[in-house]
């Protein structure tokens, strides 16, 4: 695995070619799932 592969892995399960606000919505519901695993 390279250094890309471990820094784009936040990304996995963002369907390809999907816009900039999909990407937001992913990151904010993961952001908001691991904080309440805390």
């Amino acid at each position: 695995m390279s250094d890309t592969d471990s820094e784009a892995d936040h990304l996995d399960n963002v369907e390809d070619g999907c816009g900039c606000a999909e990407v937001w919505e992913h990151l904010s519901a993961e952001r908001e799932r691991t904080a309440s695993d805390d």
